[in-house]
């Protein structure tokens, strides 16, 4: 028998059930993820391991959990991470990316300001920041290959796929506030109060646009959606968004856009009234109604008219510029063709005539 961490990190997705049953865990060896039978969350906590199995029950709470291993199988464990703090934020990383942990402790204070600004207001608590090495495994705790980070409200923790934070200019920063405005929120509005799509939305507003996700920035798959009729509705998204590769990006454009929509409808102030109604707490619906004059419905009907402006066909032409210029090449190789042959023809024709005339 030998001692395993196991770190816990609980994310909000769907009610429990049967909350005296077991759970069954299995270790994959060498590697830091786990497959789960059955999801349910709990605190950290330290177990023993004999062999490859282990039973915890499961605590009766409101949350879906993913849980993430540091396994105690090399010699290497979770606690043998390297760490660097302040009174502000706790970063733990691997040795390759040190220099990542050092500027992410130096950009910390700066965007905890910015959104004290943006928001209206902050948080004292004091996050970890884990810049996770392991590619593969962060892929596995995240369920898809795009997201690049997470923020884990419950344990005040935020995890980055560090691999990826160099991809893109400022990549490590704005991805940083991203989450770090997932925490924000969630410390002033209460979990059930703050629909999933609202959350990204606001987040994304903060950070300039930019989701935990990566994407082609060339496209818009909103766009796309809604010159196809295919756009996801806003009440399908208010606890989970989808897995899908497309329709996820598609549920983080929608969500950015309608509080993009309320920005530029009513000031950044009328965003700022809206969260501090939840903040005193009020749903969505009501703070809306409070901030706006208007109600959720006709917030969200208005934002879906509003993508029909003619700038969207525009857009849409800018993102897809050379797959037009190549298509309209291609017609006027073809139309060209087709009137050199039509001339020859006509030559031809013209020539038999003045052969008969003679």
């Amino acid at each position: 028998m030998f001692n395993m961490c196991i770190f816990i990190i609980s994310l909000e997705n769907q009610m429990l059930k049967d909350p005296a049953k077991k759970y069954h865990l299995q270790l994959r060896p060498n590697n830091a993820i786990i497959r789960i039978e059955q999801n349910y969350s709990c605190q950290r906590k330290w177990y023993s391991l004999e062999e490859d199995t282990i039973f915890m029950h499961k605590r009766k709470t409101g949350s879906f959990i993913i849980l993430f291993l540091i396994v105690l199988l090399s010699g290497h464990s979770y606690a043998e991470r390297h760490a660097i703090e302040d009174k502000g934020v706790i970063v733990r990383f691997d040795d390759s990316f040190q220099t990542s942990a050092i500027e992410v402790l130096k950009l910390y204070p700066g965007i905890r300001q910015e959104l004290i600004r943006d928001l209206g207001w902050g948080t004292d608590s004091r996050p970890e920041i884990i810049l996770v090495k392991d590619r593969a495994g962060f892929k596995a705790v995240a369920g898809s290959d795009l997201v690049t980070a997470l923020a884990i409200p419950q344990d005040n923790l935020i995890m980055m796929d560090a691999t990826k934070m160099n991809v893109y200019p400022f990549t490590l920063r704005v991805t940083l506030k991203h989450e770090m405005c997932h925490l924000a929120l969630h410390h002033h509005i209460a979990h059930e109060k703050l629909p999933r799509w609202f959350d990204e939305g606001i987040c994304q507003w903060v950070s300039g646009g930019l989701a935990e996700i990566m994407a082609d920035g060339n496209r818009s798959v909103l766009r796309e959606a809604f010159l196809s009729n295919s756009l996801i509705s806003i009440d399908q998204l208010t606890d989970n968004f989808p897995s899908d590769g497309r329709a996820m990006i598609l549920a983080y454009e929608e969500s950015k856009s309608i509080v993009e929509y309320t920005e530029r409808e009513f000031g950044v102030s009328g965003v700022r009234r809206i969260l501090e109604h939840m903040s005193s707490g009020d749903n969505l619906e009501d703070s809306v109604q409070k901030s706006l004059s208007i109600s959720l419905y006709e917030l969200k009907k208005r934002w879906k008219s509003s993508l029909a402006d003619k700038t969207l066909w525009v857009s849409f032409i800018g993102d897809n510029l050379y797959e037009i210029l190549f298509l309209f090449a291609a017609v006027i190789t073809v139309y060209g063709f087709i009137v050199v042959l039509k001339k020859r023809r006509e030559y031809k024709d013209n020539d038999e005539n003045d052969n008969d005339i003679e």
